[in-house]
């Protein structure tokens, strides 16, 4: 049997930490920040835990991070 395959781009937007969460960046920082409030960027900065119903989607694009 051979080898299952990682996507790459999920393996750069993706990575799991030590509870076996998924960790993704925040959305919505890129581009037209000027009519965004401070506050609302600050909010985006950083990473947040995938939501569980997301998990199943995501999870089987990196096998081997689990």
């Amino acid at each position: 049997m051979s080898k299952m395959k990682t996507k790459k781009a999920a393996a750069k937007r993706f990575r799991v930490n030590g509870n076996g969460d998924i960790v993704r960046s925040q959305a919505n920082k890129r581009h037209i920040l000027t009519k965004k409030s401070s506050k609302r960027k600050r909010a985006l900065t950083g990473t947040t835990i995938m939501k569980d119903c997301d998990f199943g989607l995501v999870a089987p694009l990196i096998p081997y991070k689990f």
